[in-house]
């Protein structure tokens, strides 16, 4: 296990620390480990191991003393019964504020885990708006626990990498981190589709003699040709990781063999000039790949990023990439946004603190979004690593992920360009408003006042801001329309039992019904009742006398058992809170099972529709139409779900496959088998199923088979995810 001297000795190789800052962080080691005394991690470890590791990982990244303390604390509030303040009296308030900043609010209560996530992450990025020091502690201790993941079981590997590759990676990627970026994909890649890696890696490890030497061979080149040239430089090659050749395969559609650019060089000088330089050298040696140039020294990433990258066909005919940069740009990739947090100096000059935040500042427009899964849907799409650069009409530039459309580009200039955007001029041309935006376009957009989002719009948008803006001005629309239609129905309603409703509004009873129901004001009640969430009847007994109101129910008692009767059986399985007895529909748009987080959304007149919390369905909805559902835990009925194996085309292997199901006491209701190709098959079962953990169970079975490349679960609108063996 690492010592703190260890890591007091990683912190004097890149900067001097004074006796009182090396005392603070013996002090904090002692304290950790203190507190944490008799805990172990799954591993078996002592749970110090962890804060140590963490602290050395963020020495490793030449952090100041403060975040290295934090690192050796970042865990003590959340898993032990340390406060904030205690951690203030003893470290200072601004350890305390970094520690609290990372811990996660999990001791709060939370609806699902969805919920938790979201809550947590909007903290996080709250805080890292102040002291941007708190995403790289929170990125440290991501980055060692998904190096010590192979301890915990299957499903919380699962969960814990598809959060690491959809947000982290991601989010190293942003600050400008790239070799956090790509072990946290790797490690998320092994455990996300862990046949796909073993059979990578065992690739990689036959190929890297060879390559090894192909890497010094072509250094040599490079040197003896720079050395000509009087271009003093360091060069270094080295390998695409393990998800970066795998990402490349799926993408090209081509066999490990077919990747010819696996191997990139970096060249790294003294200044622009002789970067400059050196890249006119290897184009007079070396044949440049058309397309495959790009100039981020000119043109820098949002985080800062600059380097000259050029595809050449190298001395041995293959495809090598190149890189060429200064020093300073080499330490700026290395180590990104904390390259330049100069705390020693004092505080970031103001064009050091614009840099730093440009590319988080997106993140923190989504922060005030209540649903948790557009939150987080809002963040992963800001976190889209993959940008084209286009051009206003003025000639500033933009960048925007790959896939933008103009209306994305017309919401990235002003809400309300986006909103009534009706036509685009891409590089002088007349385009689609769905046409796919390239490096280098010149973007123009023409705007009508009658013009206004639609709900296509959704369908080719790509990024977060303009899906949200989108979203926002669909559902205020049609809250709008409910609401007039809500006052409508109150209205007859009334009039129907001799009530004048307007005049009943300035009855004291109506407070008695806005309260009762948690509404703020009369349009809360107006857009409830229009959605159908609550029925006017139940606004009615606060003005009908009691006789009345149990008159008309006994005349609809006999309706009444009719219609329970009808719909008692579809809402087996789910509890509605607030509802008893009510249409219940299970959606096939996500086919949601047991044990999978779940929302209601309140239909017109189908009843209430089920899908999974993450359902991107959902996302268009107005919050409002969603309520609280959840398993009923004592229902022992089956469900159908659907699986899509992809495999070897060969004898026996549906029958290993159907023998797999049986064998797992799963009924087959339906089995597909072809074969699109000579060497590869397709099947599709349908399965009664109990929950989903017996899924992942079977499908985690199934992919250890022989032949069996990939096992999912899919869903689609034929697919009737109906109860089954009732």
């Amino acid at each position: 296990m690492i010592r703190s001297n260890d890591i007091i000795d990683k912190v004097n190789s890149y900067t001097t620390i004074s006796d009182s800052e090396m005392e603070s962080i013996r002090a904090s080691y002692v304290y950790s480990a203190k507190v944490h005394a008799g805990q172990k991690r799954v591993s078996g470890e002592p749970y110090l191991s962890h804060p140590l590791e963490v602290s050395a990982i963020l020495a490793d990244m030449k952090l100041d003393v403060a975040s290295v303390i934090t690192g050796l604390l970042h865990d003590t509030i959340e898993d032990t019964l340390t406060t904030k303040e205690e951690i203030e009296n003893l470290f200072g308030k601004e350890v305390s504020f970094l520690v609290d900043g990372v811990t996660k609010i999990s001791r709060l209560s939370f609806n699902s885990e969805v919920e938790e996530q979201a809550e947590s992450f909007r903290k996080l990025i709250l805080a890292t708006a102040k002291d941007i020091r708190v995403i790289l502690v929170k990125l440290a201790d991501r980055l060692h626990n998904m190096r010590t993941l192979e301890h915990l079981q299957a499903d919380k590997q699962q969960r814990i990498s598809k959060e690491t590759f959809d947000i982290y990676a991601p989010l190293a990627h942003r600050l400008g981190i790239y070799w956090l970026r790509t072990e946290l994909e790797d490690l998320s890649f092994k455990y996300l589709k862990s046949e796909e890696y073993k059979k990578i890696y065992s690739l990689i490890q036959k190929k890297k003699k060879e390559w090894d030497k192909y890497i010094e061979e072509v250094k040599s080149l490079l040197y003896t040709k720079l050395e000509e040239s009087n271009i003093e430089s360091e060069i270094s090659g080295r390998m695409k990781h393990a998800f970066g050749i795998y990402n490349k395969m799926i993408n090209q559609n081509i066999e490990f063999d077919k990747v010819y650019d696996v191997i990139a060089f970096r060249i790294i000088t003294d200044s622009v000039n002789k970067c400059y330089e050196a890249l006119g050298l290897v184009h007079s040696v070396w044949k440049p790949v058309p397309g495959r140039f790009k100039d981020f020294i000119a043109l820098p990433k949002l985080n800062g990023y600059q380097s000259l990258h050029t595809t050449v066909i190298g001395p041995f005919g293959e495809k090598m990439e190149i890189q060429i940069r200064t020093k300073e740009m080499h330490e700026l990739s290395e180590y990104g946004i904390s390259a330049h947090w100069k705390y020693k100096e004092g505080n970031l000059s103001k064009n050091e603190f614009d840099r730093v935040y440009a590319n988080l500042r997106q993140l923190l427009e989504w922060k005030d979004i209540k649903d948790p899964n557009e939150f987080l849907d809002a963040v992963k799409g800001d976190l889209i690593p993959h940008m084209v650069y286009v051009f206003t009409p003025n000639g500033d530039l933009k960048e925007m992920p790959s896939g933008a459309t103009p209306v994305d580009f017309a919401y990235s200039i002003h809400t309300e360009v986006g909103h009534h955007c009706t036509r685009a001029i891409v590089n002088g041309k007349i385009v689609s408003l769905n046409h796919i935006l390239k490096s280098g376009d010149t973007v123009e957009i023409i705007t009508s006042k009658d013009k206004n989002p639609n709900q296509d719009w959704l369908k080719f948008v790509v990024t977060a801001s303009a899906k949200t803006k989108i979203r926002s001005w669909l559902r205020s629309k049609e809250e709008d329309q409910s609401k007039v239609v809500g006052k409508s129905i109150c209205e007859r309603k009334f009039k129907q039992q001799g009530l004048n409703f307007q005049k009943e509004l300035k009855n004291e009873k109506l407070s008695s019904v806005l309260a009762d129901n948690k509404f703020k004001n009369i349009d809360e009640l107006y857009i409830a009742v229009g959605f159908g969430k609550i029925s006017v009847s139940e606004i009615m007994k606060h003005f009908i006398v009691k006789e009345i109101v149990e008159d008309k129910d006994h005349k609809k008692s006999r309706i009444d058992r009719i219609i329970k009767k009808i719909t008692r059986d579809s809402s087996d399985g789910i509890l509605v809170r607030g509802y008893n007895d009510i249409l219940i529909r299970i959606s096939n748009c996500c086919s949601p099972l047991p044990g999978e987080d779940i929302i209601g959304f309140i239909t017109r007149g189908r009843g209430i529709s089920i899908h999974k919390s993450a359902c991107p369905q959902l996302f268009e909805i107005d919050p409002t139409r969603k309520i609280d559902v959840e398993w009923d835990k004592s229902y022992k009925g089956l469900r159908s779900a659907r699986i899509l194996v992809k495999c070897s085309d060969q004898p026996g292997m549906l029958s290993n496959i159907t023998k797999s199901i049986s064998s797992s006491d799963i009924n087959i209701s339906r089995a597909e088998m072809s074969s699109p190709d000579e060497t590869n098959a397709i099947g599709t079962f349908d399965i009664n199923i109990k929950d989903i953990k017996q899924l992942n169970k079977l499908m985690s079975r199934i992919t250890k088979l022989k032949g069996v490349k990939s096992v999912e679960r899919i869903a689609d609108e034929n697919f009737d995810n109906k109860y089954v063996n009732k």
